[in-house]
C-alpha cells in the first residue's frame, strides 16, 4: 500500500466532534477479467480519463471540494441506513427525464416520513451548479438526503430536526455502445431486500453482495429471484425478456421492484414503436427460454443480456428488437431540448 493511499485519521469540527472525510479510492483489482460481460474492457459512456480538475460536492448548503466532503458520525443515513437517493442522467449538459427523478424522490421521503430538504425548483437548481462546477458534460448526478443528524436512537428525531443533503456528479454515464453491442451475462441470486423494494433506500447491503457474487462468477449484473421463482429485478437496473412470439414483458410496478425512471422511459418508446407489452411476473426458467432479455437502468438505458447464469439467450448475440429499442432511446437523448445544466464553458 502506498502512502497517499493509506486512510488518514478523521477530521474533528470545532467541537471535537469526529467527521467521516470520502475515503480513498481502494486499488483495483486486476485479478478480475469479468471477460464474459465484457468488464475487463468496461468504460463508462462519456467518461472523461483526466483528473486534473478536483470535484466538487454540495454539502448541506456549502460547495466544497469533494475530498473534504463530510458527513457527521450521527447522521442517520450513516447509522441506519434512514434516507434515500436518487441518480439521475445528463446528456450533452441536459438533465434525462429530471421532473421524473424528483416525483420518484419526494416520493421516496413521503414513504419515510422524511421532509424534502427544499424544493424541486430548488433541487433542480443545486444539481445544475454541481453539474456545471465538475464539467459534467455527460455523466450522472448522485443525491442524498438522510432524516438528518441527531444523538443515535432508533425512534425518529423531532421534526424540527433539518433533513441532510449531499450531491456529487462525475462524467460517465454507464457502458458504452460497444458493450451493448457484444451483451453482457447476469447470474441468478436469491432477492433478500426488504419488503419495500419501490422506496429509493440507501440500504444496499443486499444488492451489494448479489452483485459482488455476480461478478465474482464473471457477470456484469445479478438477476434476483424472489423465493416463488420469479424475478423481481436486477441489483442496480430493472429487468425485461422479449418471448418467442415478440412481445415485452416486465413485472407490474409495486412494492416488489423500483419504478425505475428509464423503465417508465423505455415503455413509453415502446409502445411508440408498435411493441405488444405485458406487466406482469417471469419466471427464471421463462427468462432463460426467451427470445431476448435486457435490463434498464439511468446509466445501461436498454442493455442486451446474452447470458444468464450458464445459459444462452437465444444465439448469443444481442437480439435485434432490444439494439432497436435502445437505439430509439438514442434518439430519444439525442432530442432532449430543455436548458442545459452544463454548456461546456
Amino acid at each position: 500500500m502506498t502512502r497517499s493511499s493509506v486512510p488518514g485519521p478523521p477530521r474533528l469540527s470545532r467541537r471535537g466532534i469526529a467527521l467521516f472525510c470520502s475515503p480513498p479510492r481502494p486499488p483495483s483489482r486486476k485479478s478480475r477479467s469479468f471477460s464474459r460481460s465484457g468488464w475487463s474492457s468496461f468504460r463508462f459512456w462519456g467518461e472523461k480519463r483526466s483528473r486534473a480538475m478536483s470535484r466538487i460536492a454540495y454539502v448541506n448548503g456549502r460547495y466544497v471540494p469533494h475530498s473534504q466532503a463530510m458527513v457527521h458520525v450521527e447522521d442517520r443515513g450513516y447509522q441506519f441506513s434512514d434516507g434515500i437517493y436518487e441518480v439521475t442522467g445528463v446528456y450533452k449538459g441536459r438533465p434525462i427525464d429530471a421532473e421524473g427523478h424528483w416525483e420518484r424522490l419526494e416520493r421516496s421521503l413521503r414513504e419515510l416520513s422524511i421532509a424534502m430538504p427544499m424544493s424541486r425548483r430548488a433541487l433542480d437548481f443545486v444539481a445544475s451548479q454541481v453539474v456545471r462546477r465538475n464539467r459534467v458534460v455527460t455523466g450522472i448526478v448522485y443525491i442524498q438526503v438522510t432524516r438528518g443528524v441527531w444523538p443515535r436512537n432508533h425512534p425518529f428525531p423531532p421534526k424540527v430536526t433539518p433533513p441532510a443533503l449531499v450531491m456529487t456528479a462525475r462524467n460517465g454515464l454507464g457502458p458504452g455502445q460497444a458493450v451493448a453491442e457484444r451483451g453482457v451475462s447476469v447470474y441468478s441470486q436469491p432477492d433478500i431486500r426488504w419488503g419495500r423494494r419501490d422506496i429509493k433506500t440507501v440500504s444496499l447491503l443486499p444488492n451489494v453482495l448479489a452483485k459482488e457474487k455476480a461478478h465474482h462468477e464473471g457477470g456484469f449484473e445479478a438477476l434476483l429471484v424472489a423465493s416463488d421463482g420469479t424475478v423481481t429485478e436486477c441489483a442496480s437496473s430493472n429487468a425485461w425478456i422479449i418471448t418467442r412470439d415478440g412481445v415485452l414483458v416486465t413485472r407490474a410496478l409495486s412494492n416488489d421492484i423500483l419504478p425505475g425512471i428509464t423503465r417508465a422511459r423505455l415503455r413509453e418508446l415502446a409502445l411508440g414503436m408498435g411493441m405488444q407489452i405485458e406487466e406482469r411476473s417471469f419466471t427464471l426458467d421463462e427468462a432463460k427460454a426467451a427470445r431476448e432479455v435486457f435490463i434498464s437502468s439511468t446509466g445501461s438505458f436498454a442493455l442486451p443480456v446474452v447470458r444468464i447464469d450458464e445459459t444462452v439467450i437465444g444465439n448469443g448475440v444481442p437480439g435485434t428488437l432490444t439494439l432497436g429499442l435502445r437505439a430509439r432511446y438514442l434518439e430519444f437523448l439525442e432530442s432532449l431540448s430543455g436548458p442545459k445544466w452544463y454548456d461546456g464553458h
